[in-house]
């Protein structure tokens, strides 16, 4: 193993230049060989769970979901305070920041950029749990995609770009992740979910988040810094690709939904008026046979 990631290092040393020194000896960041693990166990689950959960009941999970949810809302809620305060105090320039001239504060926004990247592997446990549940419709190409890769890319950010321009996704992804796990962790409480009314809102925010942070990474391309210019055209693109998948859902969750809504209740209302009508049939054949039993 140890000479497998020595090789791997040396690939990565090729391709992408020295690393960062400050995250040197960091837990998960010194090779790849465990984060590529995980991912590799992550799409065997991902594969293999809904075929062993087939024939056997689901698991409710709701007491552990509460608790999952709730430490993922905290922990992104402090992700969110600590990048913003970081920010400010490092006096990030939004149009371009480089990663070495914060000061202390861009040793504050790695420590907590670390964490980002630690809880996507967290964040695994999300399509765990559905396997548990049984709730493989929820399993969607743009829910593993989104979760496979963005363990594997924020290893690389955090060693070649843990800080600077590097910020401002994260950021963005905490805010909404507090709104995205808060709900999900009301929602399994049954006595909470007539009252949960943003979810659709949840999404359109996470479009938002995409387009705000192509924006801010293209400003570093028109402005530049001495911030790498391939992890911008990288984040742009994967951006993008997150765009289309995100739309997609979308439109599939929420505007087929409300047009397969009027459909129902138009056909509904039709069935209904049949009903009415078969039922008066009905009643009318009921009597003229009771008259034909009388005579």
């Amino acid at each position: 193993m140890e000479v497998l990631d020595k090789t791997i290092n040396s690939y990565f040393g090729v391709w992408l230049g020295p690393r960062d020194p400050r995250v040197k000896g960091w837990l998960l960041l010194e090779n790849y060989t465990p984060t590529f693990i995980f991912s590799a166990l992550y799409l065997l689950i991902v594969w293999l769970g809904p075929k062993y959960m087939r024939n056997k009941q689901p698991f409710s999970c709701r007491g552990i979901l509460v608790v999952y949810n709730l430490g993922l809302t905290l922990l992104s809620l402090y992700m969110f305070y600590e990048l913003v305060t970081g920010v400010l105090e490092g006096g990030y320039n939004f149009f371009c920041q480089d990663t070495h001239s914060g000061g202390e504060a861009d040793m504050k926004i790695i420590r907590v950029l670390w964490w980002y990247y630690f809880s996507k592997l967290i964040e695994f446990m999300d399509t765990f749990f559905f396997i548990l549940r049984k709730n493989n419709h929820q399993i969607t190409v743009l829910h593993v995609y989104h979760h496979a890769t963005m363990l594997n890319i924020w290893w690389f950010v955090m060693n070649w770009v843990p800080c600077g321009h590097s910020y401002f996704g994260a950021t963005l992804n905490s805010f909404i992740h507090v709104l995205m796990y808060s709900y999900y962790g009301l929602s399994a409480v049954p006595a909470m979910r007539p009252y949960l009314w943003w979810k659709k809102y949840i999404t359109q925010g996470q479009l938002i988040q995409f387009v705000l942070t192509i924006f801010q990474t293209s400003c570093g391309v028109v402005w530049p810094c001495a911030f790498p210019q391939g992890w911008l055209y990288f984040q742009i693109s994967y951006m993008i690709s997150l765009i289309i998948l995100f739309t997609n859902f979308y439109i599939q969750t929420y505007n087929k939904k409300a047009s397969s809504r009027r459909k129902e209740y138009q056909n509904g209302s039709t069935a209904t008026a049949n009903g009415y009508t078969n039922s008066f049939s009905s009643l009318e054949n009921n009597v003229k046979q009771r008259k034909q039993r009388k005579d």
